[in-house]
């Protein structure tokens, strides 16, 4: 039987899929099953003074109307509403008083037997306010901003700024070369396809459980349990499917409080369905202002480099992640200075998406790499290959595995990138100006602690259990394709159980850290298994493998083979069941040792074509390279979909996706599809993914995660290609045609 891993394996859940037999949040139904509608706030800062649901009672159907006046009760501190990845400050509480904090917030929730009638009965409730003054303007606080801490835990100093090195100030004084540039990220939402829902079905002896959409269903009971004051067996969090996330579930969201909220006054199953519109008061990608100062020598290599960062946070909370410090994973420079300071506005917090961070501190850092390649006349792919980095300049560690040279080559090679002339507007297709830019990406090898559980059965079924989530990444398929390699089984052998948080332990699915993090889990649970299948064996009569050592035995093909003789062999099943043993089972916590010795980082070469109307201004992004260096991978093909997904998602964040806010009321005024513009079918064209091969022994199967990467360089790419077509440098994204031609936005 051949090996799983490494191959492209169609994803084991796509039947369920295709065929709408895999069941969302929102499609889990219940007996007597009541629906909710939530009700949000128009101002974006005050209290209520009045609140009137009289109307919205009248509605036929209508069961009742929870607001801070009549729900039941809710944990008064702030700890309670700390989840696993909050960041510090005050969390926010839904419906627990009266106060306001940011327009769109819940204040109440229309319970009804329909949906229909509780959403016309929702637009019936009227609030009074006492406002106060807002601000939902970076702009207005960028020169106020708190400046984020220096770092006293470890996780403080995976977020906070990396050190001064050296003396940036003189060397950019001594440099040949100088280019100093601001650049602007606006506020982006994740915008999933599937919206947040939350099912809270009362089950016969009173307890919860609820169909959430979630990144981490052991986060949110936990949450729930915290804030309702239940024990944990009280509460049980199914989320099975997920139809995007990206990172806005990350937390526990609003409407599952909401949900158990209103299943614990009724007494009654409850569904709450957030609204496209209401999906856009949770978190989103904040908005960044970043000014870059870069010196050069005239051959080439960096003198210095200074990268401040402006960065959009609510005011209860201060969420931040390490926005500025990506040059020192990517090049060699000895002269380097770091500032991040958050602009405390009336909004929701921000949050993590996809690659938080770096998706928005490799664009400016690449943009300014590339407009300091052409001060310097010297090629963008050259330039980087000049100040390339064998070590993370931060800390003076090596890497664990650091394969974007090969990125470099590999993807300029399948681009045709040597044929680029240099100059500005010198390429053209017709009408249509060509530009031909890159740009370089880096994400961070996490790996977290995990449990896992496999049952072997003596008819040869493994079903692997952890409390993970799918995401739509494809983690059960790299799940069912480690197990059954490291189990010997064929993929229809094994069964993957996930998304409960009755299962064994798992962190929240995120950072790129899950596919690593339970492949090794199940590597060494099934390595368990292995060993009590030898001890089985070596018990039968005149078994071959008597004498044998655990490391000489391997499975394969359902059996137990010795790795030196593969005469020398026993069944799976025959070794179970001549001990009469039905059933093995081993439970097994993997915590990966911390390697802080050496660097641990994903990294992609990114290649963009854009052809842009010289007339119009209008841009189209018709070819793109990406390639990547992760480590093993372990689905090809699912791998490929997260580095596509990743590509479209930095074609939308370079061209089209910014939302929009009146600052006059802090509210967002294109909170729907059809004004916050996505990439869709027509902007899409040619994307090819390229693999470089990646050697890592950071853990035993060599895995890195993609799930990030794949959206890291790509505005940057596109930004650059922009300005190598037309001639003109558009620093504030979305790159769109009235900045392009000049006009007034």
């Amino acid at each position: 039987m051949a090996p799983y891993i490494g191959t492209a394996t169609s994803r084991v859940d796509g039947l369920a899929k295709v065929t709408g037999t895999a069941k969302y949040a929102a499609e889990y139904n219940a007996p007597g099953l009541a629906h909710a509608s939530m009700v949000g706030a128009t101002i974006a800062k005050g209290r209520i003074t009045r609140i009137d649901t009289t109307a919205a009672l009248r509605v036929d159907g209508v069961i009742t109307v929870l607001t801070h006046e009549n729900r039941p009760p809710l944990a008064d501190n702030d700890q309670a509403y700390n989840d696993d990845v909050a960041p510090e400050g005050t969390p926010f509480r839904p419906l627990y008083d009266g106060r306001i904090i940011f327009n769109g917030q819940p204040i109440a929730l229309v319970v009804a037997n329909t949906l229909e009638a509780a959403r016309f009965a929702a637009s019936l409730v009227r609030a009074d306010y006492l406002t106060e003054p807002h601000v939902t303007d970076i702009h207005t606080k960028r020169d106020r901003g708190l400046a984020v801490k220096d770092p006293i835990t470890p996780l403080d100093a995976l977020f906070a700024p990396p050190k001064q090195r050296g003396a940036p100030g003189p060397a950019l004084d001594g440099a040949d070369v100088r280019h100093d540039g601001e650049y602007y990220v606006p506020i982006e939402h994740h915008n999933p396809m599937e919206p947040f829902a939350s099912t809270a079905v009362v089950e016969s002896d009173g307890r919860l459980t609820i169909y959430d959409k979630t990144q981490g269903v052991q986060n949110v009971q936990r949450y729930l349990c915290s804030v309702l004051g239940l024990k944990q067996d009280d509460v049980r969090v199914i989320s099975t499917f997920v139809g995007g996330a990206f990172g806005v579930g990350l937390r526990p969201q609003f409407q599952a409080v909401l949900a158990a909220l209103a299943a614990r006054a009724l007494g009654r199953s409850v569904r709450v369905v957030l609204t496209r519109q209401q999906m856009y008061v949770l978190g989103y990608r904040p908005a960044m202002i970043q000014r870059i100062v870069v010196g050069a020598n005239a051959n080439g290599t960096l003198n210095a480099i200074t990268h401040d960062a402006v960065t959009v946070t609510s005011q209860h909370e201060n969420y931040y992640r390490q926005e500025t410090g990506w040059s020192g994973l990517l090049y060699s420079c000895a002269n380097a200075k770091y500032a991040h300071r958050l602009a405390k506005l009336d909004l929701p917090t921000a949050c993590d998406m996809r690659g938080p961070s770096a998706a928005t501190g490799v664009y400016a850092l690449e943009c300014a790499m590339d407009e300091l390649a052409a001060a310097l006349k010297i090629d963008p792919v050259e330039l980087r290959l000049r100040c390339y980095s064998d070590r993370d300049q931060h800390d003076n560690r090596p890497y664990s595995s650091k394969a974007l040279r090969e990125c470099y080559h590999q993807g300029a090679e399948a681009f045709g990138w040597h044929t680029r002339n240099p100059e500005p507007r010198a390429m053209r297709d017709g009408s249509e100006l060509v530009g031909w830019g890159m740009a370089s990406g880096v994400w961070d090898a996490f790996q977290a602690a995990i449990t896992v559980r496999i049952r072997l059965s003596a008819n040869g079924h493994a079903e692997v259990a952890c409390a993970t989530s799918d995401i739509g990444t494809g983690t059960a398929t790299v799940m069912t394709q480690v197990a059954a390699d490291m189990l010997g089984l064929p993929l229809d052998s094994v069964s993957v159980l996930l998304g409960d948080s009755t299962l064994p332990a798992s962190p929240v699915e995120g950072g790129s850290w899950i596919a690593a993090s339970v492949s090794n889990g199940i590597a060494a649970t099934a390595d368990a298994i292995r060993k009590e299948l030898l001890r089985l064996a070596a018990l039968m009569p005149d078994s071959s493998l008597s004498g044998t050592e655990a490391d000489d035995v391997g499975l394969v093909d359902g059996m137990l083979v010795s790795r030196r003789d593969n005469a020398r062999a026993v069944s799976i099943a025959d070794a179970m069941r001549h001990s009469a043993v039905d059933q093995i089972e081993r439970e097994i916590t993997t915590n990966p040792i911390e390697d802080a010795a050496r660097a641990h980082n994903t990294h992609s070469a990114v290649f963009a074509e854009v052809k842009v109307d010289e007339q119009l201004g209008v841009i189209r992004v018709t070819r793109v390279v990406s390639a990547i260096a992760a480590g093993r991978i372990v689905n090809t093909k699912t791998a490929t979909s997260q580095i596509l997904g990743g590509v479209v998602w930095g074609i939308g964040m370079a061209l089209h996706e910014e939302t929009a806010i009146d600052h006059r009321f802090g509210r967002v005024m294109n909170a729907n599809f059809a004004e916050y513009h996505v990439p869709v079918h027509a902007d899409v064209h040619n994307i090819k993914v390229i693999f470089v091969d990646e050697a890592d022994d950071s853990n035993p199967l060599g895995i890195k995660g993609v799930g990030e990467i794949g959206i890291v360089g790509v505005a940057a790419a596109i930004a650059n290609a922009v300005h190598h077509a037309t001639g003109k440098r558009v620093r504030d994204l979305p790159i769109t045609l009235d900045k392009l031609l000049g006009k007034p936005s």
